[in-house]
């Protein structure tokens, strides 16, 4: 049988993050190697918002938005970002 990659891996921990919470998502998340993959950065972001770490999810909707040629999805983002309360200084 083949392991699932690294997508995949992503996907359960989206699953996990409603089951178990943000922080059981996000050790799942932290451990993948797919930082090239907007949506990993998007995924991470959200559980990090949904934990209350904004300054890190304004990194993370940063790095995802930087990742992404879709402009809708790059708008979508902006805006989550943009929604988050304690941005870091500098806006980044």
């Amino acid at each position: 049988m083949v392991a699932p990659g690294p997508v995949v891996a992503l996907n359960r921990a989206v699953v996990v993050a409603e089951v178990d919470g943000p922080a059981a998502a996000l050790a799942l998340v932290d451990d993948l190697d797919l930082d090239g993959y907007y949506l990993f950065h998007a995924i991470r972001a959200d559980l990090l918002r949904r934990l209350g770490r904004e300054p890190e999810a304004a990194l993370a909707y940063q790095a995802a938005i930087d990742r992404t040629q879709n402009a809708a999805e790059r708008d979508f983002l902006t805006r989550s970002r943009e929604g988050l309360g304690n941005l870091p200084r500098g806006g980044q």
